[in-house]
């Protein structure tokens, strides 16, 4: 497991991601032993989530922490397997020569992204699940988190793709020496200088960022309750209805109703 935690360690200080690297082609992670861990990780911002109905009290409280701990890593992982083929083939149609296994690693460095930033700010929901009764602030709150944490684990994504298409595309040595003369190695998620995707390639991957993000905020929706709505039994799943746009916007309205 150490090594599962150096591994996230060297994708966050971008250590993973530089030139040098990806000689190979690929994000070189342990897509098996990442993933454990970040299941794990997401399990317990679940239980962040969670806490709104453990601190409300009442006899629903402890199966909600449990239904939250097991549903959030259950929405990356839907998420993923939802997404995937769609990016493999919009990556195939562009020309660029990722593998599906390069892909696999990348989306599994892009989630450890995200999670790692969802798990830091898990203590915060944590608190203000402690300190307010407010069920749309709450709703909001977490909105707000994951859209964050899902913009990094983005633009990670797209910055990765970069470096990795400049690697394939010129010769591995050539480009370890261009990043060594830019003076200070490059974060996880900076922009390198030299840029390999075209404007069209970069709009469809743009698309494909969008979609990802539509599908994630849908199966989000399709997965609740995750706080546990005040003055409802208990359930793992609610009835299908709407959608999270809409559900988004009533909690706006409701909040400063």
């Amino acid at each position: 497991m150490r090594s599962w935690w150096r591994q996230l360690d060297r994708i966050l200080r971008g250590e993973a991601t530089r030139i040098s690297a990806m000689r190979t082609g690929r994000v070189e992670v342990d897509p098996v032993g990442l993933s454990l861990l970040l299941i794990g990780l997401a399990a317990t911002y679940g239980v962040c989530m969670g806490f709104y109905a453990l601190f409300r009290g009442g006899v629903s409280a402890y199966p909600q922490v449990v239904a939250s701990a097991v549903k959030v890593p259950a929405l990356f992982v839907l998420t993923l397997l939802i997404t995937l083929p769609s990016l493999y083939v919009f990556n195939a149609l562009m020309g660029s020569r990722l593998s599906l296994g390069a892909v696999v690693r990348l989306l599994t460095a892009m989630t450890a992204v995200i999670v790692a930033v969802l798990a830091s700010l898990g203590p915060i929901v944590a608190f203000f699940s402690a300190s307010t009764t407010s069920y749309p602030f709450m709703i909001l709150l977490n909105v707000a988190v994951f859209g964050g944490a899902g913009l990094l684990g983005l633009v990670f994504l797209l910055q990765t793709l970069h470096r990795l298409n400049l690697v394939l595309d010129e010769p591995a040595e050539e480009a370890v020496g261009e990043e060594k003369g830019q003076g200070p190695a490059p974060g996880a998620l900076d922009v390198t200088e030299k840029q390999v995707l075209s404007r069209h390639v970069k709009t469809v991957f743009r698309c494909w960022v969008l979609l990802f993000g539509v599908v994630g905020a849908q199966m989000g929706w399709v997965l609740r309750p995750f706080l546990g709505r005040p003055g409802l039994p208990f359930a793992w799943f609610r009835a299908r209805e709407s959608n999270v746009f809409a559900a988004v916007w009533g909690a706006i309205q409701s909040l400063f109703s």
